[in-house]
């Protein structure tokens, strides 16, 4: 059986707090949601604002192969700006629960069902698709929707909808309730959830099962509250999960849909988040890593290229080196068992300290590794700094030249200007000028790695060398002696 798809996220996804879409934010998500096989777009609200239904028309006029809705009151005011936005169909929005009918609208059942038919009858006159939705049904008296819908179905409306508004049905509840409206009307029926209990995917796939053919949701599950059914879950549930049942979505696309909404909404999207979260398909552990390696079945349901991603190993103290390796293959880089070894314990080392091993500090510390020298003739052993505000920058180091220890000391402008002068100053670095020295912070937060180049020269020889390090000192003085190392070994 295939299911239809309504995605909300121009309009009920809006709703997140904090998020308002420009009109060309909106044409460009509606040109992927287009573009994926999206049967239904509910591109806003057009009673909201002036700049809501330019925003739909600009829409409207792509002349997408999606069916293009706007929601709506049982209001005629409403629904004549739906036709001025010359949209395919509204979304009518009818409350149905008692709770609603008496403390937001001050009405009754009866009153009610003339306001949804009457709605209906003016919306079919203007050449209008329309799906009737049940605000708060999840809460309604059962015997009052099914009057309710019968009603429309006999107004010729062209779909229903059972909304759980505020989230509160469960998988068995739900399938119930589709199951008990389904089996007695004659037009498709559509299901929207929210999320309040964390339930909304499952309520959907539970409604499907009951019944639905159709089902609403929103890109990341954005919207007010705990936001609604999470698109993405939704579809590759549906296509991994249910044999039984299929929908038109090109799953390969779904990750970069995913990324256009998160941008432009400002919407961030968790890391555990399933299919899109940065975790879905990343791997830490040396045991995960090395099933994955031999068989990808082994720690993941499904593969990444399915839904448009890449695996990553992800770089900890959980790392093994089956996995590191892997990694270091992929960016080109071979190393023996030494080698690698030495990176994955440095890496273990950097996350033991509590900080975040990114990919840059994987290429550092792999380039520390391959790059040691056991014949260098200077070696820092250590590096002592006191400075402040009173206090002239003054740096004592302890460094090995030829296998003899030497301590000496400097000043300098600033501790690091005082910790070169302190090696400098030596008869080994005669003739050695610094004819550059630059420096970047390669990775976030204070606890940053910096990345010190500089650029040394003798003669007419000039080398580049390089430090990195947490510490600015540190590296600054280790990129010093890794140049003139190099120096001194060419010459």
């Amino acid at each position: 059986m295939n299911i239809k798809v309504l995605d909300t996220t121009l309009r009920d996804g809006e709703q997140t707090p904090g998020v308002s879409l420009t009109s060309l934010d909106k044409v460009i998500i509606a040109n992927q949601l287009d573009e994926i096989g999206i049967d239904f777009i509910e591109a806003g609200s057009a009673i909201t604002s002036e700049g809501e239904r330019n925003a739909i028309k600009e829409i409207t006029k792509q002349n997408f192969n999606a069916e293009i809705l706007s929601f709506s009151r049982p209001l005629t005011a409403d629904i004549d700006y739906c036709i001025d936005c010359d949209v395919d169909a509204v979304n009518l929005v009818v409350p149905t629960s008692d709770l609603h009918i008496n403390d937001k609208l001050k009405s009754s059942r009866e009153k009610v069902l003339d306001l949804s038919n009457n709605a209906i009858d003016y919306c079919k006159d203007h050449g209008l698709t329309v799906e009737l939705s049940g605000e708060d049904a999840s809460r309604s008296d059962v015997d009052f929707l099914k009057t309710f819908y019968d009603n429309a179905i006999d107004h010729k409306v062209d779909r229903i909808c059972i909304c759980d508004t505020v989230g509160i049905l469960n998988p068995d509840s739900s399938f119930d309730l589709f199951s008990k409206i389904s089996c007695d009307v004659s037009v498709p029926v559509s299901c929207h959830c929210h999320n309040d209990f964390g339930l909304a995917v499952a309520n959907t796939l539970a409604a499907i099962k009951g019944g639905a053919s159709e089902f609403h949701s929103t890109i990341n599950g954005i919207g007010e509250r705990a936001g609604n059914t999470s698109f993405e879950e939704c579809v590759v549930g549906i296509d991994r999960l249910y044999s039984e049942f299929s929908t038109n979505i090109k799953i390969n696309k779904i990750y970069n849909i995913s990324k256009l909404v998160s941008r432009s909404t400002g919407v961030h999207i968790q890391p555990n988040k399933a299919i899109v979260g940065d975790n879905a398909f990343s791997h830490e552990s040396g045991i995960h890593s090395d099933g994955i390696i031999k068989n990808s079945a082994t720690y993941e349901p499904m593969t990444p290229e399915l839904v448009g991603r890449k695996r990553k190993f992800v770089l900890g103290k959980h790392i093994g080196t089956k996995g590191l390796n892997n990694k270091l293959k992929e960016w080109g880089i071979n190393v023996n068992e030494k080698q690698l070894k030495q990176i994955c314990d440095d890496v273990k080392v950097l996350a033991d300290k509590g900080k975040t091993v990114s990919d840059v500090d994987l290429q550092v510390i792999t380039d520390n590794v391959l790059q040691i020298n056991h014949e260098d003739r200077i070696k820092l052993n250590d590096l002592t700094i006191v400075s402040g505000n009173k206090v002239m920058p003054t740096a004592s180091v302890k460094i090995v030249i030829d296998g003899e220890e030497i301590l000496n000391a400097g000043v300098g402008l600033g501790p690091v200007d005082a910790a070169i002068n302190a090696v400098k100053s030596l008869d080994i670095f005669k003739d050695i000028n610094l004819i550059e020295y630059h420096v970047d912070s390669i990775t976030g937060g204070t606890d940053a790695f910096i990345d010190v180049l500089i650029k040394l020269q003798k003669g007419d020889k000039v080398v580049s060398a390089r430090g990195t390090e947490a510490d600015i000192i540190n590296a600054s003085v280790k990129a010093y002696i890794a140049g003139v190392n190099r120096l001194l070994g060419d010459f």
